[in-house]
């Protein structure tokens, strides 16, 4: 068997959503049609939301999801630069880093900052849940990130929610949905990573009551507006790193299964979702930024692949500074529960074997999928 690759950067066929034609995918085919998008109407749209939206009793008028990360620093100090006065809400990570924390820190400095806090008894629970029924750690954070400013939203009276990038756009996804400009309760329901489990389908499973789950799910209102920054001023991964480290942001390699220094840095349990992710689709977080510059012309598509076939779903034994015994310690797991678990989630017809905790891919020969 042989894992197809898009010609033009190194997305297998396996990514979930991605579609392709002649052999490229429809990542990489937005990225070369994005210079035909009328940027400067896209810009009178992003002025017109702001200005047509009124601050709440204490001047905020719009609310940035964040992590203290590269995007989310970008994002407050470009809205800021058009006017905008944003409020800053952060739903606490699984497990918070010390750069992580440097870095909700930092940007506490340019805009009001708000943390909203889960029940950690509850969110271990959900981790481990979340790890057993669809092989994904991060449910939880992943319900968060949407429920939770969606939530301040209504608490403070500021209707206006700006996202970064459209998922969709930057990264492949079905025909025609990286159109979208909005983040809709669909959308959310599509693309939001929740892996097909509804907060509700948590309810009576060890120990959990409908009320703890309050905090993962999106509210029920029209009420609140949410868009993608990104369907309206170029979006670019790199240079909001550049303009977040001036900014103060710090940075570092989280693990050998990263391309970039300065993405992802606040949770200690991503390096574990990265790595299942690889195990389920045959890439890892590696890969995806890889492609990324290799669709900015910073790496050849051949310097690419050779970057993931050495380090693509390398096992996460430290990640932003966090040994993997510390993650499990919290989580109140052993490995041998941890590698049970990934491997009943690994999709095997993808690996030909595997060295250490590391799943060696079949073939990693290059084809362009047709």
């Amino acid at each position: 068997m042989t894992l197809l690759r898009c010609k033009s950067c190194v997305y297998p066929t396996s990514k979930p959503d991605l579609h392709f034609i002649g052999g490229e995918c429809s990542a990489c085919i937005n990225a070369r049609n994005k210079p035909r998008i009328d940027w400067a109407d896209r810009y009178r749209q992003l002025i017109d939301i702001i200005s047509r939206t009124p601050p709440n009793k204490d001047g905020f008028d719009c609310i940035v999801p964040s992590s203290g990360g590269k995007d989310s620093t970008a994002q407050v100090l470009m809205l800021k630069e058009l006017g905008a006065n944003p409020l800053v809400v952060t739903a606490t990570t699984c497990h918070l880093t010390p750069m992580g924390r440097a870095n909700i820190d930092n940007l506490a400095r340019y805009a009001k900052t708000i943390e909203y806090d889960p029940d950690f008894e509850t969110r271990r629970t959900l981790n481990k849940l979340g790890l057993e029924l669809v092989g994904d750690i991060s449910w939880p954070e992943h319900a968060a990130i949407f429920s939770v400013p969606f939530r301040a939203a209504l608490e403070h009276d500021i209707p206006l929610v700006f996202y970064g990038e459209c998922p969709q756009r930057e990264y492949g996804g079905p025909i025609d949905s990286h159109e979208a400009l909005t983040m809709t309760r669909r959308w959310v329901s599509e693309y939001g990573g929740m892996l097909g489990l509804r907060p509700d389908d948590f309810v009576g499973m060890d120990g959990i009551a409908s009320s703890d789950m309050d905090y993962y799910r999106l509210p029920e209102s029209d009420e609140v507006e949410a868009y993608f920054l990104g369907q309206f001023v170029p979006w670019s991964s790199r240079g909001n790193a550049a303009r977040a480290v001036g900014a103060g942001m710090t940075f570092a390699l989280p693990s050998q299964a990263n391309w970039w220094e300065w993405e992802n840095l606040d949770n200690a349990q991503t390096g574990l979702h990265d790595h299942a992710m690889f195990r389920k689709y045959g890439y890892g977080r590696l890969a995806g930024q890889v492609c990324v510059d290799i669709r900015q012309g910073i790496l050849t598509r051949e310097e690419g692949m050779k970057v993931v076939r050495e380090r693509d779903g390398i096992f996460p034994e430290v990640y932003a500074g966090v040994p993997i015994k510390d993650v499990l310690d919290r989580l109140g797991v052993s490995r041998e529960w941890l590698i049970e678990q990934l491997c009943n989630h690994t999709s095997w017809d993808l690996f030909d074997r595997v060295e250490g905790d590391r799943p060696i891919l079949l073939d990693w020969e290059m084809m362009a999928a047709e």
